[in-house]
């Protein structure tokens, strides 16, 4: 391959320079300001994931607003997830006001499991004032980080980064940030990471053995000696915009040459957890196209890059196919079809990742995100689908994602056939920027949402065991039996928040099992159990709760 072909294949690409690890298309960002320097000057080793449902979720779908379900029924009969039956919504949270209950796709399973362990935050009612409604235009709104009249050639990201870390391309990479600073899984750039003056270029390798060939075939090009490894650039176009121009061409031939390789040390040092199986194919009944899972091998190559020692800051990871104007659902069962499939595979991929995250010891570094260009509307329309909406619920997952409900159920017998916006997505973002990355207040206002430094959300916990652990105990518990101690019986009592197998025994006080005060299914809420104690002596028990994720022991007291 001679230098020529190389830089023509350059010229021709329209993102950054990309490769394929694992069989996985990964866009490096490349760009003339300096970018590639955040963790080498940052004071935190945290990353952030964007997870990109390409099309428009329909949040309603997704999110169903339980105590307005009739409202719900009647305004999209032909598509509403049902209140009954096995495949009835997942109850999220019956610790919620009445009228912010909510309920889940039946098969984001995955997702429920992920929030009773306290590691989601689900916003709802996210958007910008005056929504623009068009895909492309949405995406880069969202991507931008402005609003629906402004037209910034750069991203939200980007800003961020070039202006906080310098010095980039000239002193990067190095030994303290050898890798690039962003990867985009996939072959696009996307405008979220465009800085100004900003000119990517994109290579597509498809498997790491054919990258590292082609990266080892790439360096040097027989280059003669003493010269630029480069190249020479035409001399009539010294000091000018051209030039400069093909320098930075250039420039980028070393660039991905160097990243290229640290990649692929660092994904052949890395491993995924062995006990963790990300899911492949979607285990019901779906057009073709939806069955394979497409973000799996994605978040699985993430956690895999994170374990080798790849210092990325920024990654975004993408499902498509949401833009479901029509057959959204089966016309014989509205849990299931394209968007059944993909809320499986998001809720399936994110529990796998979570669980592989934490097996590699990196649970507490990685914090991920959902984001569409809009929502749908209310009304489903004859062709069991939905038409382009306003408002739609994001998702933050995460050890440190502060757990819950933020915002409330929009009144859907609203005219219009709109979910409003609740709130701006800037508010999460720069909650992202100041609570997860701990931007000061200079970098915020610099990277445009000054207007929100004073308006953020609390998606970010900053004492996560004292979060995580309340919000569990509220949701998750063995009471303290009653009475205290007791004589002829007494009675126990236990909370859950998702309906499970329940083992209830009495021990004495060498751990030997009595008695089973209680086993089979419990559902959702508060449990009592009154127990006879006559056949008891005096003496010191302990009882102990299996329920799902509840296990716990208290000690009772029996006085004749």
């Amino acid at each position: 391959m001679n230098r020529r072909k190389f830089i023509k294949n350059l010229s021709a690409g329209v993102g950054g320079t990309s490769l394929a690890l694992g069989g996985v298309p990964i866009s490096l960002m490349s760009g003339n300001h300096h970018f590639q320097a955040l963790a080498a000057t940052s004071n935190t080793d945290r990353v952030l994931v964007v997870l990109q449902l390409h099309g428009g979720n329909d949040g309603l779908n997704t999110v169903i607003p339980v105590d307005q379900y009739a409202l719900y029924y009647n305004r999209r009969a032909n598509i509403a997830i049902p209140d009954f039956g096995s495949r009835k919504y997942i109850d999220l949270d019956s610790t919620l006001d009445v009228q912010n209950q909510v309920g889940l796709h039946p098969d984001m399973i995955g997702l429920k499991e992920l929030y009773d362990r306290g590691e989601v935050s689900l916003v709802q009612g996210i958007s910008y004032p005056n929504n623009n409604g068009s895909h492309f235009r949405g995406r880069d709104i969202y991507h931008m980080g402005g609003g629906f009249n402004d037209y910034f050639g750069s991203g939200w990201v980007g800003r961020y980064l070039d202006q906080v870390f310098p010095n980039y391309p000239d002193a990067y990479p190095n030994a303290d940030m050898p890798d690039p600073l962003a990867l985009e899984l996939g072959n696009d750039v996307s405008l979220i990471f465009h800085r100004d003056d900003n000119i990517p270029v994109s290579v597509s390798i498809q498997n790491p053995d054919q990258f590292f060939e082609l990266v080892d075939e790439l360096q040097g090009f027989q280059d003669l000696q003493n010269i630029d490894p480069r190249g020479i650039p035409p001399t009539t176009l010294t000091n000018t915009f051209y030039g400069k121009e093909m320098d930075y061409l250039l420039s980028i031939e070393q660039k991905s040459d160097e990243y290229a390789e640290r990649l692929k040390v660092v994904f052949d040092a890395g491993s995924n957890s062995a006990n963790v199986t990300y899911p492949e194919i979607y285990p019901l009944n779906a057009p073709a196209g939806s069955l394979r899972n497409p973000i799996s091998r994605q978040l699985k190559l993430v956690a895999r890059l994170l374990s080798g020692g790849c210092k990325t800051k920024v990654f975004l990871v993408r499902i498509g196919g949401f833009d479901t104007h029509a057959e959204q659902v089966e016309s014989y069962d509205p849990t299931l079809g394209v968007h059944a499939a993909k809320m499986y595979h998001i809720a399936a991929a994110m529990k796998a990742f979570q669980d592989d995250l934490k097996g590699l010891g990196l649970h507490d570094r990685v914090l991920t995100f959902t984001t569409s260009e809009f929502g749908r509307r209310i009304d489903s329309n004859a062709s069991y689908g939905t038409d382009h909406g306003v408002a739609q619920p994001w998702f933050l997952i995460g050890k440190y994602a502060m757990p819950g409900v933020i915002g409330q159920n929009s009144d859907l017998s609203l005219p219009g056939g709109n979910l409003p916006m609740q709130y701006d997505y800037r508010q999460v973002l720069t909650s992202i920027l100041k609570d997860w990355f701990q931007a000061s207040d200079d970098v915020i206002v610099n990277t445009k949402f000054g207007d929100f430094i004073n308006d953020t959300l609390p998606v970010i916990a900053t004492q996560p065991v004292t979060s995580v652990d309340k919000f569990i105990n509220d949701r998750f518990r063995l009471n303290d039996c009653y009475p205290n101690p007791a004589k002829d019986s007494v009675t126990f009592s236990f909370y859950i928040n998702t309906a499970a197998d329940v083992t209830l025994v009495l021990k004495d006080s060498q751990g030997k099992k009595l008695k089973i005060i209680f086993s089979g299914k419990k559902g959702i809420g508060l449990h009592e159990i009154k127990t006879n104690l006559a056949d008891l002596p005096s003496g010191t028990y302990f009882y102990s709760i299996k329920a799902g994720q509840l296990e716990d022991t208290k000690k009772l007291m029996i006085v004749k």
